[in-house]
């Protein structure tokens, strides 16, 4: 399955637009409904793992986004400490909850 901003690669001034943003949003809620219907055919640590990679890169696709905007328009800066903190815990409790020893 295709990256959805690869799509938008040649044209990044797209991303921008309210309509495309939401349909990225759209098409990630699509994804994670296809993970959780996985889980429930099947529940493999491969796909908590995969799911759990997934909502990992969401994250620091948001923090990036974050910066940017920081950047762009001299916004407040991002708090990575506490997002490295969050992200930890979120790696940590999904692993306790599957029974996946790190």
């Amino acid at each position: 399955m295709k990256n959805i901003r690869q799509l938008f690669k040649d044209k990044d001034f797209l991303l921008d637009e309210p309509e495309v943003e939401e349909l990225i949003d759209y098409c990630e809620k699509l994804q994670d409904e296809i993970v959780d219907f996985k889980f429930e055919k099947e529940k493999n640590k491969q796909l908590i793992m995969l799911d759990m990679i997934k909502e990992v890169i969401k994250g620091c696709n948001a923090i990036e986004k974050e910066q940017l905007e920081h950047e762009r328009f001299g916004y407040e800066v991002p708090n990575y400490q506490e997002t490295i903190s969050n992200l930890k815990s979120y790696i940590l409790g999904i692993c306790r909850d599957n029974q996946i020893y790190l």
